[in-house]
């Protein structure tokens, strides 16, 4: 045999290695180019799914605070079944627990408190665990019989739970107004 058919022969069967880190390589780029195509394609429907659930939490917060600031002397028995309703934990029980000498306070000062909400804003959301806060800018207003109405807005901060029948605010408090200020000047 020919030392020319030798050296064609070993050409043949031996690799190139410029070829096989190309061949890898394109076959790594087509593996991401498949998984970024199915990653973008079903980020959507995540962020629209998520959005979605932002969205009914939310919504439940704002309603929840909303019935929380509204209550009327003649519908006091109503009002109070409305907050059992909306709040779930320790909020639900205090409510429970303190249900009728609230309703006779409420009725013995006869007065009627509305409440719309100015703005709200989800501040967490963890939906593994079932919870999340808001807060809400509320007017309230309040209007004694036979007195004159006063209005005051308020930021308040709620918890909300998840529960069977859905989000239902398990705390509710006033919202921290700014920061401690210090008691030195700032250097300059």
């Amino acid at each position: 045999m020919s030392s020319d058919a030798s050296t064609a022969r070993d050409k043949g069967t031996r690799r190139d290695p410029l070829r096989i880190v190309a061949l890898v390589v394109a076959l790594a780029a087509l593996a991401f180019a498949a998984w970024s195509g199915w990653y973008l394609a079903s980020a959507p429907r995540a962020d629209a799914a998520a959005a979605g659930t932002r969205d009914r939490v939310l919504q439940a917060g704002e309603q929840a605070v909303l019935n929380f600031n509204t209550l009327d002397y003649r519908t006091v028995g109503r009002g109070l079944a409305l907050w059992k309703q909306s709040s779930t934990g320790a909020l639900r029980a205090e409510v429970v627990a303190g249900a009728a000498t609230f309703e006779q306070q409420i009725t013995t000062a006869k007065t009627v408190t509305t409440a719309k909400i100015l703005d709200a804003a989800l501040t967490s959301l963890d939906i593994r665990a079932g919870t999340a806060r808001v807060i809400v800018a509320i007017q309230i207003t309040v209007t004694p019989a036979g007195g004159k109405s006063v209005t005051k807005q308020s930021r308040l901060v709620g918890t909300l739970t998840r529960t069977s029948s859905g989000w239902k605010l398990s705390g509710l408090g006033q919202a921290p107004v700014g920061a401690a200020s210090s008691s030195k000047p700032p250097a300059g």
